[in-house]
């Protein structure tokens, strides 16, 4: 496989994610579930395969240029995120807070049922 092959073979799967999600109207997005497709095959086959692993490698060194479109955006609507700075701030706040005890708790638990199974 070369990285033609490497990026056909995860546009397909996102594809084929994007296709099951819209025909079963999927609360989930489309590319999570070409993700665990992707998965699932590369657990089948028992590997990755080295030109899809230097593909995905390069892909992700790349990232960052996917949040220029966000930065964009925060500044094209600068105006409407001062007037609604308290409901923004609020929401990143609690949600971060939200996150990191949920986090937390599950990290707890996962971890008694691991000391839980070893006795």
């Amino acid at each position: 496989m070369n990285v033609l092959g490497s990026i056909t073979v995860l546009l397909v799967c996102q594809l084929i994610g994007e296709t099951i999600a819209k025909v079963f109207t999927l609360p989930v997005p489309g590319p999570v579930i070409g993700m665990v497709l992707l998965f699932l095959g590369l657990v089948i086959r028992r590997g990755l395969p080295t030109d899809l692993d230097k593909t995905a490698t390069f892909l992700l060194s790349q990232l960052s240029l996917l949040f220029i479109p966000a930065g964009v955006g925060v500044v094209v609507h600068a105006k409407l995120i001062a007037s609604e700075w308290l409901p923004i701030s609020a929401a990143l706040v609690l949600g971060t807070a939200i996150t990191i005890a949920v986090t937390g708790l599950t990290m707890t638990a996962l971890l008694k049922l691991r000391k839980g199974s070893r006795q």
